[in-house]
């Protein structure tokens, strides 16, 4: 990775300990990796390596033991909670397994939340904003729909333009393809493959290893460390995975 390249995040020797009872668990022991602007990084991780933590602490959720994160250029460890909620809205666009959509609120209204602490959005640039983002992500007819009157694949549309509404630094993806079928996962990795290919920096943080395929880096953690850091010379096509699915009968 060539050092022109814009650094996004940084972690710089990580560690996070919980203590449980009279023990401490290390969870991370020592994680450091710089992740570059458009750059589209699987983390992998079986249960217990560490991955849950570190997802934490990439989305600001959580701060280092000790060790140091930076997200763009901002050092984190040393913000209040009320700071790092404000960088988290500004930096960072989330798409969880389940989506966390409000129920019985519009598309619209569920891609608008971000920007109701943004002061530089009133209300209708709240819903232009939201819109583009909807049809950013193929559903410009799914506007008024309610998350009950929706797809899992649709939700999961609904979740990913809601992290793009405030154009932020960096998209952080939770096992967001976890609840879905496979064709709908693969709809989902071509959204996420189109979004890198538009300069997006993207972390799929997951324990499918399949994933990695379709991303141009991968970070696996075992036991808390760092055991491999990859990049993908041999992208897969998302698309092309997509095409090559039997077709399913419509009844």
């Amino acid at each position: 990775m060539e050092e022109t390249k814009k650094v996004v995040i940084e972690l710089d020797n990580v560690k996070r300990d919980f203590i449980v009872g009279s023990e401490t668990v290390h969870a991370l022991r020592g994680i450091s990796f710089k992740i570059y602007e458009g750059e589209f990084v699987t983390i992998m991780g079986t249960s217990g390596s560490g991955k849950s933590t570190l997802l934490n602490q990439i989305g600001c959720l959580d701060t280092p033991s000790s060790g140091e994160y930076y997200l763009d250029g901002i050092s984190v460890r040393t913000m209040s909670k009320k700071q790092r909620a404000k960088l988290r809205n500004q930096k960072i666009g989330f798409v969880f397994q389940n989506y966390n959509l409000l129920a019985k609120t519009t598309s619209v209204e569920n891609v608008e939340l971000p920007l109701m602490y943004n002061k530089k959005y009133n209300a209708a640039k709240r819903k232009e904003a939201a819109i583009k983002a909807l049809e950013a992500v193929g559903l410009r007819d799914r506007l008024y729909h309610k998350s009950n009157q929706m797809s899992g694949g649709q939700m999961q549309r609904v979740a990913i333009a809601r992290a793009l509404v405030n154009d932020p630094a960096v998209i952080l993806a939770d096992e967001a393809t976890g609840n879905l079928d496979t064709r709908t996962s693969f709809e989902m990795l071509v959204l996420f493959q189109k979004l890198y290919h538009e300069g997006r920096t993207i972390i799929f943080v997951t324990h499918n290893p399949d994933i990695s395929k379709y991303s141009s880096r991968t970070i696996t953690l075992r036991d808390g460390k760092i055991r491999s850091d990859e990049l993908n010379n041999n992208i897969l096509s998302a698309a092309e995975g997509l095409a090559a699915l039997p077709v399913q009968n419509e009844d």
